[in-house]
């Protein structure tokens, strides 16, 4: 911890930027681990009381936007607004975001590339006036922090769509509760506006999703669910996501976002998510 400590002392006395695994390759033989410079940034952001930016160690970003928006990381300009289904990466320093412009009516959060992909095909951004953004999975800190600077500073509602299974689940609950591992830092990543636009265990009855299309839960997978239902935060602020929940345990099975595409290759951006949106089918 200490030689990570001053490996930081020297990041903000010449203002440079260093990842962690920038920090574990300065000294592998000491650090023997990648593990071991995590916990010590972890520590250090809990005895210091700050985020992982302010030491000036940052991710690399995984994230990525498009729609309706423009600003400004620092000197760099984003100008997603001429091309609204062009991908850009989400900004790093997302301390350095400023002049943000914004002509969208939401916010649309996607678990996975493939959706993120398949809205910009189907010029979804241009045609629904909206900004998209996916963490490409379990989101990184970068992503999570510049949807939360995106919603307090524009005041859009921001909807989420994950796969119908355990981890889309757990994914969508990291973007509004945080995770546990960066407990500490929760209040500067966590969104509590988000509200779950899909997929819900009911939307298969709801969209008449195929058999073949419809995967049984595995062991690991009840496990899972069964442990996220004690969580005691759902039941106070989100029942409803708890008795969607219940009812995967129930019907013991998942399934894929994509799995909705089985009608007509559109429906995802035609009908399903402009449907919920208008008819406010979010929960």
């Amino acid at each position: 911890m200490l030689r990570v400590l001053l490996i930081v002392q020297k990041l903000l006395q010449e203002n440079k930027h260093s990842s962690k695994r920038d920090i574990y390759y300065m000294h592998p033989s000491l650090f023997f681990d990648q593990s071991v410079v995590d916990r010590a940034i972890n520590d250090i952001c809990v005895l210091m009381q700050c985020s992982r930016h302010n030491l000036n160690v940052v991710s690399a970003g995984n994230g990525l936007v498009m729609g309706w928006i423009r600003f400004f990381e620092g000197k760099r300009i984003y100008e997603c607004i001429s091309s609204p289904n062009t991908a850009h990466p989400v900004p790093v320093h997302v301390e350095e975001v400023n002049d943000i412009i914004s002509v969208a009516h939401y916010i649309l959060v996607v678990e996975k590339e493939s959706v993120f992909q398949r809205l910009a095909n189907d010029q979804f951004c241009k045609t629904n006036r909206c900004i998209v953004i996916t963490g490409r999975g379990y989101p990184d800190i970068p992503t999570r922090r510049f949807l939360r600077l995106l919603v307090e500073h524009l005041h859009l509602p921001v909807y989420c769509l994950v796969d119908c299974d355990p981890y889309g689940f757990d994914i969508l609950t990291t973007y509004r509760f945080g995770s546990m591992q960066l407990a500490y830092d929760t209040k500067h990543l966590r969104v509590p506006e988000i509200q779950w636009l899909g997929a819900f265990p009911s939307d298969s009855d709801r969209y008449f999703v195929p058999k073949r299309c419809l995967l049984p839960l595995t062991a690991e997978d009840k496990k899972k669910v069964e442990a996220m239902l004690l969580r005691c935060y759902l039941e106070r602020e989100v029942p409803q996501w708890r008795l969607e929940l219940k009812l995967m345990l129930e019907k013991g099975i998942k399934f894929e976002i994509e799995a909705l595409s089985v009608h007509t290759l559109s429906f995802l951006t035609e009908s399903y998510i402009p449907s919920k949106i208008q008819g406010r089918v979010s929960i």
